[in-house]
């Protein structure tokens, strides 16, 4: 298990959370997505909708994100969505439970970051945990969104 340090806001992560907020990645509405969720916190606003295009072989194909809210519910939709090109929704999984885990100042599953590496700026929101439901909202959609593909698919 991996302790993740926390990381100031100002410099590099501060920088990469607001490049993501001001172009925000993976926007574009998907017309056939194979996951599609969305996803509302009442208490402050945030909300998410995420589609996934999964390919014959089981990978994400492509992603879109899109978010209302604050600057870390769309930096980390945008990230999210970056994450999943080329992974399996497994791969995709697995990064999740180790962004959550480090979100939440748990040990993080596995001996390295494990695809964590791109997200490491969104840890900076721990000094803040009123704002960690932000940053967690897209990836409890992911989850949702997964969890219902899977069920559909099983028929």
């Amino acid at each position: 298990m991996a302790s993740v340090p926390d990381m100031p806001l100002q410099g590099l992560y501060g920088d990469k959370i607001l490049d993501h907020y001001r172009n925000p990645r993976l926007r574009t509405p998907l017309d056939n997505a194979d996951v599609e969720v969305e996803e509302f916190n009442p208490f402050c606003g945030d909300r998410v909708v995420l589609q996934l295009s999964v390919d014959r072989q089981g990978l994400v194909a492509d992603a879109s994100a899109r978010s209302e809210g604050c600057s870390i519910i769309q930096a980390s939709a945008s990230m999210l969505a970056q994450m999943t090109l080329g992974k399996s929704l497994e791969q995709v999984e697995s990064v999740a439970d180790r962004f959550r885990s480090m979100m939440q100042r748990k040990p993080v599953p596995g001996e390295d970051m494990g695809g964590l590496e791109d997200l490491l700026p969104l840890q900076v929101v721990r000094q803040f945990p009123v704002r960690i439901k932000c940053a967690l909202l897209p990836w409890t959609a992911l989850e949702i969104g997964i969890e219902d593909f899977r069920a559909r698919n099983r028929r």
